[in-house]
């Protein structure tokens, strides 16, 4: 008989950490948008030195909430503080198991009295979606799954499409389309534009360090919207950007998007295992890089290591607040960039073109996961595991492979060290993988965000966490 739910997933499998890391899902797909409009490199240049049209319509779960325990839901569920939230505000969303540890995140916005939406990966969604079901909130759930991966030919439908425009000149192009000044409100503030004689929702942002908006609506529109937003732009050098280029944005910006869901054992997560679907994110993802380890937990992350500790709230009851009142989080690891030596990328890329010498693992461009969560030890000068770099890739417009890592506090920026890049053994049995040896890049601690731009004015963003959460 074969399995219905995640637990029963496990227990055939055996060891968790064997059926991640021999996942045949793949790599994390951005769908449906083309991968390139230009080339990923003139679209990276463009977030940092014109603008961008960021379309984020496909690859993340909607949630609409709503009803009159939407809010205790949330505040229920998350690490953050409900207060000063409201109406037209959004924030950054972080669950915790009662273990403490990292489920996932995402976008919470506050459309009305009793409606809200999350937009963000499945792990956080299915986690909001158990505790509606389960915990007796008088709530209504509609979700709007991200679209397939691979939709083979066929056509795609979502209830909203859902942009960005980023980027130096991106304010010009908002104030041209709305057709006069538009107050730059408050960080991750909501309000309404026009466009094309329409009325858009808007949430004031700056993925890319300048100040610009997350745009949605209906998505019959959204061919109207995209045509006016890049007519708009022409004189401004926008670019639309593809999922080609896109997830790398995270890179210079700072956010580790996907860690792994910390939900694979614990006798009081059994219930929500035992709800998960055989075929869910969580029963289906895969672990990739140099990290490994027979235990499962030693994947698992608080929010401290992922950047998140000012996030965290004890003005609230919440899943995971004991656990976490009882951590020392100046002992937690702590996220940081880090630059890897170009002498040590060369030989990386050189190995395509040697057939008697060393073969590494393909380093692809401009983003080189290879699954959905990745973990690559960091060592140190003597060897000693530090840290695991969870998200890697190139910035044209740093001219540096970067990644983003958790690594133990006491090491200042500035330091070297090193990623192992590639999997011991010669590789999983992932699809993504092809047989290789494993090599130790020399890498820099360096800040988060990376780039200048974004760290010099991203004073309120929430990849800083200098917002209030």
């Amino acid at each position: 008989m074969s399995a219905s739910n995640l637990e029963q997933v496990l227990s055939a499998a055996g060891n968790p950490v064997e059926m991640l890391r021999n996942s045949q899902i793949g790599a994390y797909v951005y769908p449906v948008v083309a991968p390139e409009f230009h080339n990923w490199r003139s679209e990276q240049w463009a977030w940092q030195h014109s603008a961008v049209l960021f379309d984020q319509s496909h690859h993340m779960v909607d949630l609409f909430i709503t009803g009159p325990d939407a809010l205790r839901l949330i505040s229920d569920t998350a690490v953050n503080s409900m207060k000063g939230f409201g109406v037209n505000k959004a924030k950054q969303y972080v669950p915790t198991t009662p273990y403490g540890h990292v489920i996932g995140d995402g976008i919470l916005f506050w459309l009305a009295e009793e409606e809200f939406v999350y937009v963000g990966r499945a792990p956080a969604a299915n986690w909001l979606m158990f505790h509606a079901e389960t915990g007796g909130y008088n709530v209504q759930i509609v979700k709007d799954d991200r679209s397939p991966s691979r939709p083979m030919g066929k056509p795609v439908r979502r209830i909203n499409w859902r942009f960005q425009i980023q980027g130096p000149n991106a304010w010009a192009i908002i104030e041209k389309l709305h057709g006069g000044p538009l107050e730059q409100l408050k960080f991750f503030n909501m309000s309404e534009m026009n466009i094309a004689g329409r009325k858009v929702r808007t949430l004031r942002h700056g993925m890319s360090g300048a100040p610009g908006l997350e745009i949605w609506g209906p998505y019959d529109e959204q061919e109207e919207i995209r045509a006016a937003i890049l007519e708009a732009g022409k004189e401004f050098g926008i670019v639309p950007c593809g999922s080609r280029a896109y997830p790398s944005n995270t890179l210079e910006s700072g956010w580790i998007p996907s860690p792994l869901p910390a939900i694979y054992t614990g006798e009081k997560l059994k219930p929500y295992r035992e709800w998960l679907g055989a075929d869910s994110y969580e029963a289906t993802g895969g672990i990739g890089g140099s990290f490994v380890s027979d235990r499962i937990e030693d994947y698992y992350l608080t929010p401290y290591e992922l950047g998140y500790g000012p996030f965290v709230k004890f003005d609230h009851d919440f899943h995971g607040r004991e656990a976490l009142e009882s951590l020392d989080k100046d002992s937690q690891r702590r996220k940081v960039t880090l630059a890897w030596n170009g002498e040590d990328m060369t030989k990386i890329f050189a190995s395509l073109f040697d057939p008697d010498g060393a073969q590494y693992k393909f380093f692809d461009l401009p983003l080189a996961n290879y699954a959905s969560s990745n973990y690559d030890r960091v060592v140190d000068a003597g060897g000693r595991t530090v840290g695991v770099s969870m998200f890697t890739g190139y910035s044209y417009n740093e001219k540096t492979a970067l990644s983003l890592a958790t690594i133990d506090p006491e090491i200042p920026v500035g330091t070297e060290l090193r990623v192992v890049w590639g999997e011991p053994g010669g590789g999983s049995r992932k699809t993504t993988v092809e047989p290789h040896q494993q090599i130790e890049v020399r890498a820099v601690v360096s800040p988060v965000p990376y780039s200048r731009v974004a760290r010099e004015t991203y004073h309120q963003g929430w990849r800083t966490a200098k917002a209030e959460a």
